[in-house]
């Protein structure tokens, strides 16, 4: 049997049908990848095959189909910028390598729903994976999101990594400012080659809310439930991703989502959001200051962690602290230095949900009599990034204090919302009983 065949094989492990694949290059010789009829891949050990027939052949094209996107005056005009998230991609089973699809023509021909909804133009800023993503990395987007504002754009896309979309989501909310279009980040969990990927619903929900919706936030654009019923657009600064693998991995913490996106459709969930305009003005602050740590305590943390970020001439660090906003004492003392040799800490709670409560208890405020400052409920990854975004305009101990107890995005809110924990999280009457007020 060669590579492409349609072969059935009966193996020790059970029988399989589908199509011969290409090996890695990078492989050993000694097993046989096989694509099911379902469109998930098998690797079969070659010692386990005891029989194999052939049925037919079906050779794989990798090449991503381009098609010139059509323009229709009439449409909105939409820009995506790129930072290196796959939006979609035909897997290159030679090399096991990904290919992107990301110009106007390759994204047509993936997903030719979007011609439907705009006029899709596109730039790689970037091309990194998303832990490479860092200041640099924030500024240039920010300032590329100027520009296009400033050309008159009707939204933009940010296509992006998961992993630490919600990090640039919450600096971008901090970055750019007064914006009167859309601005959407949208990935995918599950690349393009896969049956179950969600890459090409993101996109269409995405590239429809930049389009035609009236929220001008920044927003994270993903899967609502776990089939692709609908997608949820979540607030910048209040969003994270919840679940490694789960397609409906971003969650609103604390709070309820902005709307629900059909292809056809919004359905606010909330009315407090900032509206679309119709101008060009947009404020653009990227000054940010790099030097700031965020340390997860844990029972029995040694104060030495706190010293090297002394030592290593760290401006902040946000504490990630249990319950109300707690650690041990044996770390006071190095806070108390850190603080008196001008280090800006804010805690905040790793619970996410809730708030910082440092006034119940005796430690908390013998916590904040060492100088370390309560964030609200504030979310660890968006007080690190503000912190370092608030570094950049001032060191002063009381300007940087005044910027990250002032609510710029939603950061910080007064109360959580009755259902602000529960919501979506399934099978609870609570949040059956909302989601039902909207799928009627």
């Amino acid at each position: 049997m060669g590579v492409w065949h349609d072969v059935q094989i009966e193996s020790t492990r059970g029988n399989f049908n589908g199509i011969i694949l290409p090996r890695s290059e990078s492989a050993d010789e000694f097993h046989i990848v096989l694509k099911m009829h379902t469109g998930y891949n098998v690797g079969l050990a070659v010692e386990t095959i005891t029989s194999i027939e052939e049925k037919g052949r079906k050779e794989a094209h990798y090449k991503i189909p381009e098609k010139e996107f059509p323009f229709d005056p009439k449409k909105p005009n939409v820009k995506l910028l790129g930072t290196g998230g796959t939006i979609a991609s035909r897997l290159d089973y030679r090399t096991g390598a990904v290919i992107p699809a990301f110009s106007p023509g390759e994204l047509y021909g993936s997903v030719p729903e979007l011609a439907d909804i705009c006029n899709l133009n596109t730039e790689k800023l970037y091309g990194v994976f998303s832990e490479n993503m860092g200041p640099d990395q924030w500024r240039g987007t920010a300032e590329a999101i100027g520009r296009e504002i400033k050309n008159g754009i009707a939204g933009v896309v940010i296509g992006h990594g998961t992993d630490t979309m919600h990090h640039t989501s919450a600096i971008l909310s901090f970055m750019v400012q007064n914006s009167p279009v859309p601005i959407v980040m949208v990935g995918s969990q599950r690349s393009s080659d896969r049956p179950s990927s969600d890459a090409a619903i993101n996109l269409i929900n995405a590239t429809s809310t930049a389009a035609h919706s009236d929220i001008a936030e920044v927003m994270v654009c993903m899967f609502g439930p776990t089939s692709d019923q609908y997608g949820l657009l979540h607030r910048g600064t209040r969003v994270r991703k919840m679940h490694s693998s789960y397609r409906s991995t971003f969650r609103t913490i604390g709070d309820i989502p902005i709307a629900m996106v059909e292809r056809e459709k919004f359905t606010p969930l909330r009315d407090d959001y900032k509206r679309r305009r119709n101008d060009t003005n947009v404020t653009i602050n990227t000054a940010y200051d790099d030097r700031v740590s965020i340390v997860y305590y844990y029972p029995s943390m040694k104060p030495d962690i706190i010293e090297s970020l002394i030592d290593n001439d760290y401006k902040g660090i946000i504490i990630a602290g249990t319950g109300l906003g707690h650690v041990n004492k044996p770390l006071y003392p190095a806070l108390k230095k850190a603080c008196d040799k001008g280090i800006h800490i804010y805690m905040t709670v790793q619970t996410l949900w809730g708030y910082v409560q440092m006034y119940v208890y005796d430690t908390g405020r013998d916590i904040m009599d060492l100088g370390v400052i309560p964030t609200a409920n504030m979310l660890p990854e968006v007080a690190y990034v503000k912190l370092g975004w608030a570094l950049g305009q001032s060191h002063d101990r009381e300007e940087v204090k005044k910027i990250m107890l002032t609510p710029i995005a939603g950061e910080i809110t007064e109360r959580e919302p009755h259902n602000g924990y529960l919501i979506y999280q399934g099978g609870i009457p609570e949040v059956e009983e909302f989601i039902s007020q909207y799928m009627k």
